[in-house]
């Protein structure tokens, strides 16, 4: 079944399915693209070195080195692990278009992207993303 954005999802799961794997509002982050308030997420401030994966399905999405720390109260990344880690499609809700990003494993909302803000990064660009919408498997040593 192929979704709004053009592709189907490699992970698939009903709606009731995806409500028992996971918590309620991980369900509303992920599964209805609710955001969670700003400065209260895990990863905020985290500074421990490794990969950012999606909660819901475990795909690998960004690394620590490209997080940095953007004051925005969300996690920031200036590029996700690889391009075909997540997808981007556009969003007019509230009003405005932004450009949301996407798990392009299992369609899981992860946050927006913003371009042109200023940042020195590489890329201009800041993946504002929910910390509840990521887990952090940090890098043996």
């Amino acid at each position: 079944m192929e979704s709004e954005t053009g592709t189907a999802p490699e992970v698939v799961h009903s709606e009731q399915e995806w409500r028992e794997r996971l918590s309620p509002e991980e369900y509303r982050v992920l599964r209805q693209a609710g955001t969670e308030r700003p400065f209260t997420g895990e990863y905020v401030d985290t500074k421990t070195v490794g990969v950012y994966a999606c909660r819901a399905c475990g795909a690998e999405l960004f690394r620590s080195e490209t997080k940095f720390e953007s004051h925005c109260g969300w996690p920031s990344f200036f590029t996700p692990l690889a391009g075909e880690a997540v997808i981007e499609r556009t969003d007019d809700s509230l009003g405005m278009t932004r450009t949301e990003v996407l798990c392009a494993r299992c369609h899981g909302h992860l946050g927006h992207v913003f371009a042109g803000e200023g940042y020195d990064t590489p890329t201009d660009l800041r993946y504002c993303i929910n910390s509840v919408s990521l887990t952090l498997v940090p890098e043996e040593g």
